[in-house]
Formats: C-alpha cells, sequence, structure tokens
C-alpha cells in the first residue's frame, strides 16, 4: 500500500495492506489505530488470550502474525485508547464477520472462490444507449424457505431462485440493498459495522461471489448499495476506533446524522481511503457490476440542509472515489441517490461535475406518484406533474425509480397508491408502468411491485407470493413480465435517451380530457405511447408525421392482463400522418410506427 496515498487520501486497495491476510505460514493482522495506547489481537486460535501487536510503519499501524490463525478464525482487536479505556472491536477491514448479535470478525481467504464470468465482464456496459432495467431486491426478504424469523435463504440457493425469475419478467440488472455487515435487520444495511464483510445472515463470501457469477452466467447485472455518508453507532466497530474520533467527527453538530448513526469525517484522508477502498473492493473481489451511492445530498451538503452550506470535502471525496472507479472499472455503473437540484450529477469529472452514470429521479417519482393518487375528475388540474420532467430531464442522466423508501413507513405500496378502490387500482398501475417504461430514463422497480403487492414491505417477512394464486395478480405479474420483455428489445424505448431527438410530444391534455401521446424513437426506428388517464373514454387525435401505418404492441387494457379489451388485429393504416385513436378509461397503449 501507498503510505503517502493512504494519509493523502489517494488509496483504493487499502484492503490488501489491512485487515486479516491469510497465508501458508499462517495469518497476518494489520489495523490502523494511530490514537492508541495498545492493540492486542484475541482469537479463537489463542483461547481469546489477548496476543500484543507491534507498531509498525510509522507507528500508527499495528500488526501481528499468528501461525495457528487460517481462513474461518474468529478475531477481533482489543484496543486501549489514551484514555485509558478498553474496548473490543471488529476489524475495519475484515472480510466476514459473525451473524449478528455476534460481531467478532472472521479471516477469509478471498481467492477461495473462482470466477467464471471472463466473457461477461468482457462485453459488459455502462448501459449508456442500451436498456437497464433494475429490480430491486432486499436478499432477506424476497422469498424465505420459511416463515420462521431468521429463517434465509444462502446466496447461492437465492441465485437459484432469483435469476430465472429476473430473465423471465424482462430485467436485466439486479439492485441488492447493501449487503455490507450490519447489527440491525430494521437498518436494511444502511447502517453499516463492517464495510468489508457481506453480511454473514446469508452466507460466506464465497457463496456472494457464486451468487454474482451466477447472474454473470445468465446474462444478468449485479448492483448494489453503497453507504458512503454514515456508519452504525455500535462501539465494538467504527466508533472512535482507536479512543479518538478517527473515522467521524468528534462534535455531534455534524457528526451526528439525522438517522442517529455517526457521519464519516470526509476531510480526513484516511478516511476516504477506507470508503474508496471499500467501494473498489465491491467491485474488484465480487464482480459486481456497479454501486448505487446512498445519500448523496447528505455528501453535498452539510447534513443535507442546503441552507448549511456545501460540504466542500465530501463533494471532492465523491470526484475522487468516482473518478478512481471509473479508471479502474470503466463499465461499471455508479449512480446516485439524490434528491437534490444540485446540477452537475452526472456531468463528467473534466466538465466539474460529479462523474456519476446516472442519478435517480426523485422528482419524476415523486410527480408522478402524486398525480395516479389523485382523483381522475382532478387529474386534468394535475398535468404538469406528467409534463414536466421532459422541461428538464436532459440536464442529468437519469434513472426512474420506483423504489423500497416508496413502499414502507405508512407510505402504502405502488399498487395501494393507485386512486380509488380495489378493482381500480389494477388497470392504473398498469398505465403507470407503461408509462414510465415508455418515458426517457433507465428503470427500477422494487419486489412484489410486480405482483402487485398490496402490503407494505417489511425485512422480516417474504413477499405475499400467494397472492399470485389470485388472477388479477398473476395477470398483472404477466403484464409486467411482456412489458420488461418488449422495453428490453424495443431500441427505440433506450437508446436515444440521453438524445433530445429521442422524444416528442405528440399530444397533451386540453380541457378535461386527461389523454396524452409521445414518440419516442432512435434514428429511423419508432414507437408511439398513448394515454388516457381519466375515468371516461377518450378520442385521441394527433399527426404523426412520415407514419404508414401503427403496429400494436402492447395495450395495458388487454384482456390478458385483466382488462376489458380484446385486441384483434394489431395492425392500423394512417391517413394522411395523423392518427385518431378511441380510448378506454385508463387505457395505455404502445405502438411501433411504420413509415
Amino acid at each position: 500500500m501507498d503510505f503517502y496515498g493512504f494519509y493523502t487520501g489517494q488509496v483504493f486497495d487499502a484492503y490488501t495492506f489491512l485487515g486479516a491476510h491469510p497465508g501458508a505460514e499462517g495469518t497476518v493482522f494489520r489495523t490502523f489505530a494511530p490514537g492508541a495506547r495498545a492493540v492486542a489481537l484475541i482469537a479463537a486460535c489463542t483461547a481469546w488470550e489477548p496476543l500484543p501487536m507491534h507498531k509498525i510503519y510509522d507507528g500508527n499501524f499495528w500488526e501481528v502474525h499468528v501461525p495457528a490463525a487460517r481462513p474461518g478464525t474468529l478475531y477481533k482487536y482489543r484496543i486501549e485508547g489514551q484514555d485509558g479505556r478498553v474496548l473490543d472491536h471488529c476489524d475495519p477491514y475484515g472480510f466476514s464477520m459473525e451473524l449478528r448479535p455476534h460481531n467478532a470478525s472472521i479471516v477469509r481467504d478471498l481467492a477461495e472462490y473462482q470466477f467464471t464470468d471472463e466473457a461477461w465482464l468482457r462485453a459488459r456496459s455502462d448501459c449508456k444507449g442500451g436498456p437497464l432495467n433494475i429490480y430491486e431486491v432486499h436478499a432477506g426478504s424476497w422469498r424465505r424457505p420459511s416463515d420462521e424469523p431468521a429463517d434465509w435463504y444462502d446466496y447461492e440457493q437465492l441465485a437459484a431462485l432469483l435469476v430465472p425469475y429476473v430473465r423471465q419478467q424482462g430485467y436485466n440488472y439486479i439492485e441488492l440493498l447493501p449487503l455490507s455487515e450490519h447489527p440491525s435487520d430494521e437498518s436494511w444495511g444502511y447502517q453499516n459495522t463492517g464495510f468489508f464483510a457481506p453480511t454473514s445472515r446469508y452466507g460466506t463470501p464465497a457463496q456472494l461471489m457464486a451468487f454474482v457469477d451466477a447472474c454473470h452466467q445468465a446474462g444478468i447485472g449485479v448492483l448494489m448499495d453503497f453507504v458512503p455518508v454514515h456508519f452504525a453507532v455500535d462501539d465494538y466497530a467504527l466508533a472512535r476506533y482507536d479512543g479518538t474520533a478517527l473515522y467521524e467527527y468528534p462534535h455531534d453538530a455534524v457528526g451526528r446524522s439525522e438517522w442517529g448513526s455517526c457521519n464519516f469525517m470526509h476531510s480526513r484522508g484516511e478516511v476516504r481511503s477506507f470508503l474508496q477502498s471499500a467501494a473498489n473492493y465491491w467491485l474488484t473481489e465480487y464482480h459486481f457490476d456497479g454501486l448505487r451511492v446512498d445519500a448523496v445530498s447528505n455528501l453535498l451538503y452539510w447534513q443535507g440542509d442546503v441552507s448549511r452550506g456545501e460540504n466542500r470535502a465530501a463533494v471532492q471525496f465523491l470526484q475522487q472515489m468516482n473518478g478512481g472507479l471509473k479508471a479502474r472499472h470503466p463499465t461499471a455503473i455508479l449512480a446516485a441517490e439524490d434528491s437534490s437540484a444540485r446540477p452537475g450529477i452526472t456531468t463528467p469529472l473534466a466538465a466539474g461535475g460529479l462523474g456519476f452514470d446516472y442519478k435517480w429521479d426523485m422528482g419524476w417519482m415523486h410527480d408522478t406518484l402524486e398525480y395516479f393518487q389523485t382523483a381522475p375528475a382532478c387529474r386534468p388540474q394535475e398535468s404538469h406533474k406528467l409534463t414536466f420532467s421532459m422541461q428538464y430531464f436532459y440536464n442529468e442522466r437519469y434513472l426512474l425509480p420506483l423504489s423500497h423508501d416508496e413502499v414502507v413507513h405508512g407510505k402504502a405500496t405502488v399498487a395501494q397508491k393507485m386512486n380509488g378502490g380495489y378493482e381500480a387500482k389494477f388497470p392504473q398501475a398498469r398505465a403507470l408502468y407503461l408509462y414510465m417504461y415508455a418515458h426517457p430514463g433507465k428503470k427500477l422497480n422494487f419486489m412484489g411491485s410486480e405482483f402487485a403487492q398490496l402490503r407494505e414491505w417489511d425485512e422480516g417477512r417474504q413477499q405475499d407470493w400467494l397472492l399470485l394464486q389470485y388472477p388479477v395478480h398473476d395477470a398483472f405479474r404477466q403484464y409486467m413480465a411482456d412489458l420488461g420483455q418488449l422495453y428490453l428489445n424495443t431500441p427505440a424505448l433506450w437508446q436515444w435517451d440521453d438524445d433530445p431527438r429521442g422524444f416528442v410530444w405528440r399530444a397533451c391534455p386540453t380541457g378535461d380530457a386527461c389523454v396524452y401521446a409521445f414518440e419516442r424513437c432512435a434514428g429511423a426506428r419508432r414507437t408511439l405511447a398513448v394515454f388516457n388517464f381519466s375515468d371516461a373514454p377518450q378520442t385521441l387525435a394527433c399527426a404523426l408525421p412520415g407514419a404508414a401505418s401503427l403496429h400494436l404492441l402492447l395495450a395495458a387494457d388487454d384482456e390478458r392482463y385483466g382488462g376489458p379489451q380484446r385486441y384483434g388485429e394489431r395492425d392500423l393504416p394512417v391517413a394522411e400522418e395523423a392518427v385518431h385513436l378511441e380510448l378506454g378509461p385508463c387505457a395505455a397503449r404502445l405502438y411501433g410506427i411504420e413509415e
């Protein structure tokens, strides 16, 4: 490791030096604890008797070699701070940890698993100019072997079930909520104690590698949530690691986050090196295809509050991390979960931006869901919520998310949010999703939404798969599968996502009609999306230059999906470059345009 680079925040491989590294003659343990009076290793192989570690390099690093320590050995560091307080800590750079509530680190050999995904990695892209349809998953509550508490599938078992389902449903990427070790199930992985340790809830590091490999063999990319903003307060982890505020701010005014966790102090080079190395670790050692960076607005501004001003050190950290990751992994996807209005999130670093590939379009998400929560009679006054997105869309490279955050804490599921009673929610949800998939931008959908789950997500329970016994839910799942496959195989819906030529309004609502139409295209390939979001039949008439005929690709009100319409002839001639369509209540259709 480059020690100067470590101190100045330039390092992306600190985990290759720090942590526990097994070899033929035992294991070398190293930790960074500059404020400690003394550090000892306690481990299962020494009957948990303290084994003093000695200072190396400049005295801020501690090391011990233990011949008896092998992969699988449990261990901790016993650290005496300058104040005389002695605490046992897990390894900040440890590659594995015990299942909660236990918290020892575990020696692991990262070379244990051999990947077979070379062809995938060679062909991988960041999906700019390509389709990106993401299925967001919490590994512990997608499916479970039983309803018993903490009965989870391991990573390999999960792959055997999840991969074929994802392919069937028309997704080409999986995004996993954070897998870094965390003590509380209820945090969903967003308050970490082991930034280099995949949670042991679902198995070993080798099993997680096998999961990613299985996804790649099936042509599915894998993203993971990454949390470089804050960490859990548990005193066995990073908090006051060496008796000082080594990773966090020393004052609560900026040291505690809105979630009660500790904020990383990004002005410290050692902290930047730690986080950059963790990000690189998941992409390098586990072959993840990208990271969704959580709570970016809390990095851009002090405590996420614009009025408190920009956190310049954290902004510089993001720029440096993104630049370093893209230099090492050019085809990996870096997505920002950012609710701020700050420009330049996806602007290249060379132009002064943050260098992300995509930004979550939180504005689109909020506006769209609010529109569909509105009674149809009131929607004419809310049309701006569907049209506004195209006024700013080309300012960034956007991803449209209907994520886990929108189906918890009293917000209701996506299907529940639709206006009206039980039966009225399904046609509206089908129309919503066709609007989403026809709209420019990459797509993300949280598990359960694809079959119109009506219970808010609970991390302690699997999804309500029994709903698929009901025809209306199974028909909705089939609709979402057909829509996902259609999206993947229709270049007009994604090839020119970032090009203003790829989107043209053909009809915007006037009066009480609530009728919309827009064209998506990529070169000569053209599609027309039409919608009636009212609860009464409507007529659409719009010009369609150069069109000779329309071919119906998908109709949300088709009887196959639980709708009232039976579509026979799917080709429609276009007279004098204009279309006239009769649309039933809450109708949504996608046509291919033939010239």
